[in-house]
């Protein structure tokens, strides 16, 4: 399943949707909306996509994981639209025979969706002021690894 939705995201029924007999580790991940960034609280935020062509990227990236990694079943839905404090943007859900590469698919499939699938994100401050957030394009200081 690879769809973007204005919906609220049931974590637990995409989670459900990629177990499979054949997998012995599911793996799952999920963005959602946190009071704090970078010492700035956050009010809500705003995700918009170009439907079609994110789309498009989340099916290539899909297929490029598969080839990466021995996926049973994997699930990607991206939120857009308003969202409050603790909603889900994000679920990326992968099943694998084993653990290390589920956790393995799951990072990557997460890392670059924010690098490269046009879904942006405006985040709203308490302050009332606001920023927009593109993909691929960081801000504030490198984390520290």
């Amino acid at each position: 399943m690879i769809a973007i939705t204005r919906e609220p995201i049931d974590h637990a029924a995409i989670t459900e949707s990629v177990r499979s007999n054949l997998a012995g580790a599911v793996c799952s991940f999920l963005g959602t909306v946190r009071e704090l960034t970078q010492g700035k609280q956050t009010s809500s935020l705003e995700y918009e996509a170009y439907p079609a062509m994110a789309l498009k990227k989340l099916e290539e990236l899909a297929v490029e994981a598969r080839h990466r990694w021995p996926i049973v079943t994997l699930a990607i839905v991206h939120r857009v639209g308003p969202l409050e404090l603790g909603e889900i943007a994000v679920v990326v859900a992968v099943s694998c025979p084993h653990r290390g590469e589920s956790f393995e698919a799951c990072k990557w499939l997460m890392d670059t969706i924010k690098e490269v699938v046009p879904i942006w994100k405006r985040e709203l401050w308490a302050d009332g002021t606001e920023e927009w957030v593109h993909p691929g394009v960081a801000t504030g200081p490198a984390p520290v690894e």
